[in-house]
């Protein structure tokens, strides 16, 4: 895990993608490599979620924003349960209207991160 600046990143290619795509004044906060089938990574800037889903027929990839103000909750989503580990979860999920985005994370500090700055930005 790298940073430039404040921003914690893994995989400075996925960073540089995020980078690209930025509005005027946004502010990248992290962007994490995810594992498994679909979802190749989320980054997080001050005004939304940005997911790159690579579960797309023919081998098409899509970068999907998620505005904070969009989004009515975030998941830990846990196989065992809480029982003393509370919010210990490599996977997230993200609620936005009837969709619901999973990001699978290689650690539960990374998922906890995600989360915490969703929750942030959704309950403000």
């Amino acid at each position: 895990m790298s940073g430039a600046g404040n921003v914690v990143f893994d995989k400075r290619e996925q960073l540089e993608k995020i980078q690209s795509g930025l509005l005027p004044g946004e502010q990248i906060i992290a962007v994490y490599d995810a594992k498994g089938v679909g979802t190749g990574f989320i980054g997080l800037t001050d005004r939304r979620a940005i997911i790159q889903d690579n579960s797309f027929v023919g081998k098409k990839v899509a970068i999907t924003s998620l505005p904070y103000s969009k989004i009515s909750s975030v998941s830990m989503v846990s196989n065992k349960s809480f029982t003393g580990s509370y919010l210990s979860s490599s996977e997230i999920a993200i609620h936005v209207g009837t969709q619901t985005y999973s990001v699978e994370f290689r650690s539960d500090d990374k998922g906890r991160h995600v989360h915490d700055v969703i929750l942030h930005y959704i309950m403000h």
